[in-house]
């Protein structure tokens, strides 16, 4: 009889990203179906959905609940500190910190011009402050996912494909993640078209992998990245940003091809140091 040592059972990188999709799918797609097949019963007893509602919390943050859960699971609290501590990874070279600060507003700004719309989201009678507020709670929304988009996924699909494709493939998932939310009434998602917003999200994910990776795994890129995406302050600009975005992402993949297309020197260790998951 041969012993099989319990690491010799545990499941390689793509079987974690499965157990990663697996576990943010089932929390999203199940508090989100549950409001769209029998609206009436969970509005009655949970309240109606919104964008402030805990569960639409909930739902937003599964990625980073599945990731802290996979994470948990086979490397225990050090794993998980190991995870946590990619937030303080800010050491990135300076064109990337500029993109996110200075270019992303950029290209808000310059769609919401095309389209005729002006260069900052007009003030609401409550003045700057509602504004801001929103804005803080953006932080504790979208930006909460890169826990498992870029703090999972991304590192574990790149030991077996190149950084353009993993990013490809993270962009698709997570854009077929909000699919139920097009059907849910209530929230944001309800006005907007599906299509377009998947190819923006494949767009994202690939553009946000090389200054992923050009900060070694750091999770406070992605967070501000994705922060900035949501950030209140920046014009409506669609359809332009997306526009924008495609042409920003075919520049950038042509610069950086060697990093984008190669594996040689791509992120793989979600937790730093160790090659324990």
């Amino acid at each position: 009889m041969t012993y099989v040592s319990p690491s010799q059972t545990r499941p390689g990188a793509l079987g974690k990203v499965v157990a990663f999709l697996a576990i943010t799918f089932a929390i999203t797609w199940g508090v989100i179906g549950a409001y769209i097949y029998w609206p009436d019963a969970m509005a009655i007893r949970f309240g109606a959905i919104s964008g402030s509602h805990p569960f639409y919390f909930l739902a937003t943050w599964a990625p980073a609940i599945s990731a802290i859960l996979v994470v948990f699971s086979f490397a225990g609290l050090d794993g998980l500190r190991g995870l946590f501590s990619r937030l303080m990874m800010w050491r990135c070279p300076p064109v990337w910190w500029v993109f996110i600060l200075v270019g992303l507003p950029l290209v808000f700004i310059a769609g919401s011009l095309i389209k005729g719309g002006p260069l900052l989201t007009p003030l609401p009678p409550e003045g700057a402050g509602a504004l801001l507020s929103v804005m803080i709670m953006m932080l504790f929304l979208g930006p909460v996912e890169e826990l498992g988009w870029r703090g999972v996924a991304q590192p574990l699909l790149q030991r077996h494909v190149a950084p353009f494709w993993a990013g490809a493939i993270i962009g698709t998932a997570w854009g077929v993640w909000h699919l139920p939310a097009f059907y849910l009434a209530g929230v944001v998602y309800e006005n907007w078209s599906f299509l377009p917003f998947l190819i923006g999200n494949i767009t994202l994910a690939i553009l946000v992998t090389p200054i992923f990776n050009a900060a070694r795994g750091s999770l406070l890129l992605p967070v501000l990245f994705h922060w900035q995406l949501i950030n209140p302050f920046w014009p409506d600009a669609q359809p332009w940003d997306t526009v924008i975005l495609v042409g920003v992402v075919a520049v950038v993949v042509w610069v950086w091809r060697d990093q984008m297309f190669s594996r040689e020197g791509a992120v793989t260790e979600v937790i730093p140091g160790e090659t324990r998951l």
